[in-house]
């Protein structure tokens, strides 16, 4: 019985399936099936039930479960102790929404991989409804999305604010709501859901609205007179700079966009934790030279 096998057993059974652990793993899937074939036989006994679905534990396998935690609990805590963190290596999925990859995502790559530059990074952004699916399907080591997300097996570490701030073009000044179009985040977020309840409140039926899940899009719209809308400072400040864009006020009642660095608390990983820590420290050093 070797390490490698009770590692590739707790995969299977995390995730149900061997094709959803061989992608984890980075293993091909009759690799996957023959490590768990190898180790009921020398086990003895049958670990899962395979029928028309997700394999199944059996009473062996839910046994063989929490030692197998156990075991991953102890190679973590190796890991943290002893081992030289610029050794470790490995893949590390990482999500953010765009709202941090225009912002402070670039300065949490280099400082994650300075720590550790033998692991590699797959970086997905996308909205925060489809990063908090991948992270819950373990499709995701680390999710930098608008949060938390309410699941008991997720941690949430905090991460600074963004303030919303309205701009228009600086050569069309028309703010009248019910004449120009409001752009606003892509439409199954939290902040376009917001918006339209707020506008439907104090404007009524006539205003039209815009969505975009590109915020760099979505500022040159309004640079250029299409539309007004409600956008972090720090993103926009390059457009204030130039002067394509100037804030206004529109009466209107915005919330801060709040953010949480989140991960799956089991099997327990200190390459994650310390990510979220390193992504915490980050974004709040890039928030005292951004103020929102």
């Amino acid at each position: 019985m070797t390490f490698d096998q009770i590692r590739t057993f707790l995969w299977v059974a995390r995730l149900g399936g061997f094709r959803k652990a061989s992608a984890r793993l980075n293993l091909s899937q009759p690799a996957v099936s023959t490590r768990i074939s190898n180790l009921e036989q020398e086990l003895r006994v049958q670990l899962f039930e395979r029928g028309p679905g997700n394999l199944v534990l059996t009473k062996h396998g839910t046994l063989l479960l929490s030692y197998a935690e156990q075991m991953l609990f102890v190679e973590e805590e190796i890991k943290q102790r002893v081992a030289d963190p610029s050794e470790t290596e490995g893949l590390f999925r990482i999500g953010a929404s765009e709202t941090i990859a225009q912002a402070w995502l670039p300065a949490f790559l280099k400082a994650f991989s300075d720590q550790y530059p033998r692991v590699n990074v797959d970086l997905t952004v996308d909205i925060s409804l489809n990063l908090r699916t991948a992270l819950l399907e373990r499709r995701l080591d680390l999710a930098l999305l608008m949060g938390p997300v309410s699941e008991y097996s997720v941690e949430n570490v905090p991460l600074p604010s963004f303030d919303l701030h309205w701009y228009r073009s600086a050569t069309h000044t028309q703010t009248d709501l019910t004449k120009i179009p409001v752009i606003s985040y892509a439409s199954q977020t939290r902040p376009y859901r917001e918006l339209m309840s707020e506008l439907t409140r104090k404007i009524g039926p006539k205003v039209r609205v815009f969505s975009s899940a590109s915020l760099s899009a979505s500022l040159k719209m309004i640079a250029a007179g299409i539309a007004v809308g409600p956008y972090p400072r720090a993103l926009a400040n390059e457009y204030l700079a130039s002067g394509q864009i100037v804030e206004f006020d529109a009466g209107l009642v915005t919330q801060p966009l709040e953010f949480t660095a989140s991960y799956l608390s089991e099997p327990r990983s200190f390459l994650v934790e310390n990510s979220a820590k390193i992504a915490r420290q980050m974004a709040e050093d890039w928030d005292l030279v951004h103020p929102s």
